[in-house]
């Protein structure tokens, strides 16, 4: 009995080992009742933190105070002023501001007129060299339209040639002192007409029958002159001026022979 049941147990072992290792190997399947599908994993819905307050840091004593956000700095605006009370530029603006202001510049009521003369001319054999100033105050009624009065001096140099009379060289100078108005109209650009009105204690030659010199004579003399000119700007409160007269009164005993070629100087003054 005992031979049989030892073989018997031997045989049974050989058995049952091949079928354990199996099962060992054996994947494990879903324990999920079949037919059914395995849900997804719930997702949060995201939190909209627009309208949200930001989490102030609660300061303890001990604890490094946190640094504060920073602040973008607003842009600067442009301080308020008589021009532009808002502080505010519109286009523009700035260029009719420069604008107005060189043209009041350009334009005061007021002026200095400055005027250096030179003139030559010829009358029975003399020949007469002049030399005037002639500073004024103007007035501008308008931006062209200008008058004012003046104060002149005017130098007068004779000459006489060779051949006449005697054939005695002779050669006299005079001075000649005066008051004068002037008026002046800007016509297009910088042309413009000038006018003026003088009356001046002048000194003349005194000659004979056959021009001979005999000494000077002091007269008082109204002389009328006209014509036009040309300014030259240089800046905005200083010009100068070029201006071609003709002397209505132009004879032997004028002050100032034609033609009458002035160099003249403008200064702004006041505003």
């Amino acid at each position: 009995m005992k031979r049989l049941l030892v073989p018997f147990l031997l045989g049974a072992v050989a058995l049952l080992a091949p079928g354990r290792s199996l099962a060992q190997q054996k994947p494990v399947l879903n324990t999920a009742p079949p037919g059914t599908t395995p849900r997804p994993a719930p997702t949060r819905p995201a939190v909209d933190t627009t309208n949200v307050a930001p989490t102030i840091p609660v300061y303890t004593p001990g604890q490094t105070a946190p640094a504060p956000a920073t602040q973008p700095t607003p842009a600067a605006l442009p301080a308020p002023s008589q021009d532009s009370p808002s502080g505010l530029e519109l286009p523009g603006r700035e260029q009719e501001r420069k604008a107005a202001q060189q043209h009041a510049e350009q334009y005061t009521k007021l002026f200095i007129y400055s005027g250096i003369g030179l003139g030559y001319s010829s009358y029975y054999g003399y020949s007469n060299f002049n030399f005037s100033i002639s500073p004024a105050l103007g007035y501008r009624v308008t931006d062209r339209l200008a008058i004012g009065p003046g104060i002149t001096y005017a130098y007068n140099y004779y000459g006489q040639s060779q051949g006449y009379g005697n054939g005695a060289s002779t050669s006299v100078s005079t001075s000649s002192f005066g008051a004068k108005v002037f008026a002046q109209f800007m016509v297009i650009d910088n042309f413009f007409v000038h006018a003026e009105y003088e009356s001046t204690k002048a000194q003349f030659l005194l000659v004979d029958q056959y021009n001979q010199y005999q000494g000077t004579v002091t007269r008082t003399m109204q002389t009328p002159l006209a014509g036009i000119g040309y300014r030259s700007q240089l800046g905005t409160r200083a010009a100068a001026d070029i201006v071609l007269l003709y002397n209505f009164q132009d004879n032997y005993n004028s002050i100032y022979p034609n033609p009458v070629i002035r160099f003249n100087f403008l200064f702004n003054i006041g505003r």
